[in-house]
């Protein structure tokens, strides 16, 4: 099981389903009831809360370095007394309680405002990606409630943060978030060297998310991952790519014309493609690419009419059409 999930228009759909499962001893069927998105994300907010304040990270192992891995970050949970209460952490010199390391994210997504939170080990000493970009990466992938690792994946293993809903998927939605505020490795020689054959990535970024299940699956459920988990991904950002989902010569990125982070919502000719999959984005019958005028591979710098539209978004401007207005 790989960190991917359905490109978020067929999320909502998943959402919608009923999914249904039959016990061993009984034949009648067992139904999920989905649960209001607003409430679940302050139940799993008390969940994530209580987590972070009752483990701890062995946080002087990190203070000399930046090459560090994934595998060593070790968290911890408080001792607790015969009667389940907790006791104070030991070795406080040596280790730091979670919620006096993490930083905590406020984001709007699909009308809920979530909170997310990171701990931040190391910055990175490359660049840093964008939510729309693919990358490299390690990880280790836990469970909140279960405190059990469901995923480890120590080979590099590249993912496209944002799939293009078709025959390739993305991220689940946090990954998108978070991953553009750590950078990968340095830039010098890729980022990386080759020491007997095994590739060594240089001053990569370093961290742990906690997320809550509405940036996860929610009540999708995946292998050993239930319906409603907070997840937990400790991480390397090794490198990272950018990516032009329809090799219409514009960056996925850009198409994000409204600027919520959010590349789904970007129609601009309103045929229902969205824009970083859309080969002709306003619908001229020119392709994007076709209308980079002064052929510098870049149609975000050429607008015909000087109306301040670049001419790949702007019908009216297309040679095409000025031939047929002339």
């Amino acid at each position: 099981m790989k960190i991917k999930t359905l490109n978020f228009s067929l999320y909502v759909l998943v959402i919608m389903m009923v999914l249904l499962s039959c016990g061993e001893d009984d034949d009648s069927p067992t139904t999920i009831t989905f649960r209001d998105k607003t409430e679940q994300q302050a139940a799993d907010k008390d969940s994530l809360l209580g987590y972070l304040t009752t483990h701890y990270y062995n946080s002087s192992f990190f203070e000399a370095g930046a090459n560090h891995k994934y595998t060593d970050i070790t968290i911890t949970k408080l001792p607790q007394d015969a009667d389940g209460d907790y006791l104070a952490m030991p070795d406080p010199d040596d280790n730091t309680l979670l919620i006096d390391a993490i930083e905590t994210i406020e984001v709007e997504f699909l009308e809920v405002d979530y909170e997310y939170y990171i701990l931040r080990i190391n910055q990175g000493g490359g660049e840093n990606p964008k939510f729309t970009d693919a990358i490299r990466v390690r990880y280790e992938g836990s469970n909140v409630q279960s405190e059990t690792v469901f995923e480890s994946i120590s080979t590099p293993q590249d993912l496209l943060l944002q799939g293009n809903g078709f025959n390739t998927f993305g991220t689940i939605k946090a990954w998108q978030y978070v991953m553009p505020t750590f950078n990968s490795a340095v830039v010098p020689s890729g980022g990386y060297s080759i020491v007997n054959g095994v590739v060594q990535y240089e001053n990569f970024g370093l961290g742990v998310m906690f997320i809550p299940s509405g940036l996860a699956y929610f009540a999708a459920s995946r292998p050993n991952i239930p319906a409603y988990s907070n997840l937990i991904f400790k991480f390397e950002l090794l490198q990272h790519e950018e990516m032009d989902h329809d090799n219409d010569g514009v960056p996925s990125y850009v198409e994000d014309y409204n600027n919520n982070e959010d590349i789904l919502d970007d129609d601009t000719d309103g045929d229902g493609l969205p824009d970083f999959i859309d080969t002709d984005d306003d619908g001229d019958g020119v392709g994007t690419i076709f209308e980079d005028m002064d052929s510098d591979g870049d149609p975000t710098n050429d607008d015909t009419d000087g109306d301040g539209i670049p001419n790949y978004l702007d019908e009216d401007s297309s040679e095409s059409n000025q031939e047929d207005e002339g």
